[in-house]
């Protein structure tokens, strides 16, 4: 697989064209970034086990993972499962406090705009996707946040929220995205409400590196198969 053109690049990560035009080559800049990388591709595994499609292809080295080409959504979908970060705010709830049922976000993906909060009105009038795809989008986020609960508990983690990404392949199915990892998502060590995720860096708690690691350190634990020993196979572009 050759890299070729540099077609974005985020604070964390660079993506780039290669020679299949099928296939884009994602880069991680740094050393969290290498664990994002990781244990993203870990969890993306982990779903198309349970039936959910992403863009994973195959994982290349610490820093670099081949994904599929697709046309981005410009929707950010947050799934909530407890109170934190700004839903305290909007809804006067303290944090923490245990929501009745999964509460799903769209934001507007707009950098400029601050990605602001919309409804399924603004979605279909600014033509950002139609009904039909917003659905399957809906569907598949409950259906993730559902899988990652689970399978996070087992290795002692509350996922409290999450943001999702997703993306149209040519033959208009809809598929996960972008990545998911403690960068995205806002873990609780489950038994004494430990920050692990992303509450590390946006509220300059100390050991970002330690608790992502921890955070991959668990997953590895709680199945059978290494993601160490996936990972020495992938370099070699055995999967």
């Amino acid at each position: 697989m050759e890299k070729q053109d540099l077609l974005y690049e985020g604070k964390s990560k660079k993506v780039y064209a290669t020679n299949d035009p099928a296939r884009l080559i994602v880069a991680y800049k740094d050393e969290k970034g290498a664990v994002n990388n990781h244990i993203s591709n870990a969890v993306m595994r982990m779903l198309e086990r349970e039936g959910v499609p992403t863009h994973l292809v195959r994982q290349l080295s610490e820093r670099e993972t081949v994904v599929r080409r697709v046309r981005m959504i410009p929707l950010e979908i947050i799934v909530r499962n407890v109170v934190a970060g700004k839903l305290s705010t909007l809804i006067g709830q303290p944090e923490g406090t245990r929501l009745r049922s999964p509460v799903l976000e769209y934001r507007y993906k707009a950098a400029l705009l601050g990605n602001p909060m919309i409804n399924r009105f603004h979605v279909f009038a600014l033509e950002l996707c139609t009904p039909e795809m917003l659905d399957e989008i809906d569907r598949l986020a409950f259906r993730i946040n559902k899988i990652l609960k689970q399978q996070l508990l087992r290795a002692g983690i509350r996922l409290i929220d999450c943001k999702l990404e997703f993306g149209c392949l040519p033959d208009g199915s809809i598929v996960l995205a972008d990545e998911i990892s403690p960068d995205t998502s806002r873990l609780w060590d489950a038994e004494t409400g430990r920050k692990l995720g992303k509450d590390r860096f946006r509220r300059d708690l100390s050991n970002t590196i330690d608790a992502y690691q921890e955070i991959l350190d668990r997953l590895e634990r709680i199945h059978s198969v290494s993601y160490t020993h996936l990972r020495a196979h992938e370099t070699r572009g055995n999967l």
